[in-house]
């Protein structure tokens, strides 16, 4: 609920500047967006012309009145009947392909937004990322960019609306220019139906979307969540919870509606009081004749079937406002480090000295000293759970600032960015990661592109994880999420280290990676993991003691927040 809150107040406290929409068009090609532009502008002027035509089929006996000149229509009513016929195909066609190329273009316009902020996600630091739950972050990979896009499709539905009413009044103002005394009257009331519940959509989008990330919270990790609540008999508790969420995120749904059709209504008796003034205003000045009225009738009547599109245009801009402003925020955070290509097959020369490293706040009191770490030896971080472990870690791993730090290598003093650069090459596993991939070969070529089968076999058989895949009739193409063929917790964890392996990495630091095998699995796998790694500096966070006795340091984290050094037990035996 915080979070859904916290949405809600960046979004009213946020503005859209124009300038960051259209930053957002970089993407599409220009000549596509030209070419839109273009037909649609034809497509306005084949509607209005094909307007025009009906005229000397109402009139066949009378001149076409057109800027005060009469104009003669030559031959018959079948040759006016084909002309119009024919102006109509070309309206419908060129409509048809504009059609055609916004489709495309919101497609283009949709994928970049995904891409964009997927990327920055990536990059993002772990700092930034701090306040920003993963129901949130998951809305704005999904369902967020959807309304955006949306929002853009309703962009270019106006662009083809505007210059419809442009060309249709720009025509009737042309065949009785004494019209255009009306024009102020029809700019009041274009202005008045924009404005109408303008407001009040927006607020009601806007609470749309925090509700919408409240409901992620409940289908993040399901079947975990569904354990937890059945385990805790709140089953009912977590219906009516769900209801609740549902029934605003329906209240919203139907004041959305209801604000639709109370600004479709009002538009619609809008632009019948107008065409009915302006008919008034025609009839009332000299100069105006029958014909000249019809046609007028005609190019106004074509404006009728974009009211309430505009209406809903309008609509879905205002409702894309609040989706675009927490796109645009994550948009805006600050990556981690300068991209750069991939690192493979670094290696440490000499051992690795954290002479001092201090956490930043609000971890600050953690630090440790006289860290020494050898490619090849395993080190365990140990502590009361909350104290800063995996905070630890994370800095170790160049994922996060310090307060403080100080290392050497070799002889040689380097600072936290020449630390990052060098420990790149590395693998990080945490318990709460589950493999996304579909397959085992899937998930382990997502670690090593370039490996064959032989290879993965070798790795698979490391974690203890190949005579499982041998009793499955698919191999290494075992679907990971099916039903008949799903790996338990255990297994998928084995998964995953076999990444670690198939990596080979300077670096790799398991949070907890173990925690769902038994302790002679996992000292089996931590095992194997040092002798399959003899490159690798092993960091190892886990509650359990028994893994001292393949360490070969300790790192005890005590109620103080001081963290002390000692040898594993591997060691001292």
């Amino acid at each position: 609920m915080e979070a859904g809150e916290a949405v809600t107040r960046s979004a009213q406290r946020a503005r859209i500047p124009a300038s960051a929409f259209f930053a957002t068009l970089k993407g599409i090609d220009l000549a596509e967006m030209i070419a839109y532009v273009l037909l649609s502008l034809a497509s306005a002027l084949a509607g209005s012309a094909a307007a025009v035509l009906l005229i000397p089929l109402v009139q066949p006996d009378h001149p076409l009145i057109l800027g005060g000149k009469a104009i003669d229509m030559q031959g018959g009513v079948e040759t006016h009947a084909i002309l119009f016929a024919a102006v109509t195909a070309v309206f419908a066609l060129l409509r048809w392909q504009a059609a055609r190329l916004a489709a495309h273009l919101a497609s283009r316009y949709g994928t970049n937004l995904r891409k964009a902020v997927h990327a920055r996600l990536i990059d993002a630091s772990l700092s930034s990322l701090a306040d920003a739950s993963s129901a949130e972050i998951a809305q704005v990979l999904t369902y967020n960019v959807e309304i955006v896009t949306q929002g853009f499709s309703a962009w270019l539905q106006l662009l083809v609306a505007g210059m419809t009413a442009a060309v249709s009044l720009g025509l009737a103002l042309w065949i009785s220019p004494p019209l255009a005394l009306g024009a102020p009257l029809l700019g009041v009331l274009a202005l008045t139906a924009s404005r109408i519940n303008g407001r009040k959509q927006a607020r009601i989008s806007r609470q749309y979307v925090a509700d919408l990330t409240r409901l992620f919270w409940h289908t993040e990790d399901f079947p975990r969540r569904l354990r937890h609540v059945r385990s805790f008999e709140r089953e009912d508790a977590e219906k009516a919870s769900y209801g609740e969420i549902s029934a605003k995120l329906g209240e919203g749904y139907r004041h959305q509606l209801d604000v639709i059709a109370s600004g479709r209504l009002t538009l619609e008796l809008l632009a019948a009081a107008g065409i009915a003034a302006m008919f008034v205003l025609a009839y009332r000045l000299p100069g105006v004749d029958q014909a000249s009225l019809i046609a007028i009738g005609l190019l106004l009547g074509r404006l009728l079937p974009y009211l309430l599109s505009t209406r809903q245009s309008l609509q879905q801009l205002h409702s894309a406002a609040p989706a675009f402003e927490l796109w645009q925020r994550y948009m805006q955070l600050h990556p981690a480090w300068p991209a750069k290509p991939p690192l493979h097959g670094a290696q440490l020369t000499g051992t690795l000295h954290i002479e001092h490293m201090q956490l930043a706040a609000p971890l600050a009191a953690v630090g440790i000293r006289n860290l020494s770490l050898a490619a090849g030896t395993l080190t365990l971080f140990c502590g009361n759970s909350g104290i800063g472990k995996t905070s630890l870690v994370d800095v170790l791993a160049g994922m996060m600032q310090p307060g403080a730090f100080s290392a050497r290598l070799g002889q040689r003093a380097i600072g936290f960015d020449d630390y990052c650069e060098l420990v790149r090459n590395g693998a990080y596993i945490s318990q709460s990661v589950r493999p996304w991939q579909h397959s085992v070969r899937e998930c382990l070529l997502w670690a090593a592109p370039d490996a064959d089968d032989e290879r993965l076999q070798r790795a698979l058989a490391d974690v203890g994880l190949d005579q499982r895949l041998a009793d499955s009739q698919h191999g290494l193409d075992t679907a990971l999420s099916s039903s008949s063929s799903r790996l338990s917790g255990g297994e998928l964890q084995r998964l995953l280290l076999a990444q670690v392996i198939l990596r080979q990495p300077l670096l790799a630091l398991l949070d907890e990676a173990t925690g769902a095998l038994d302790v002679a699995g996992e000292i089996a796998v931590l095992s194997a993991l040092k002798r399959r790694l003899p490159r690798t500096i092993l960091l190892v966070v886990s509650h359990r003691s028994s893994v001292a006795a393949i360490a070969d340091q300790c790192v005890t984290i005590g109620a103080d927040s001081t963290a002390t050094v000692h040898a594993g037990e591997h060691v001292e035996a």
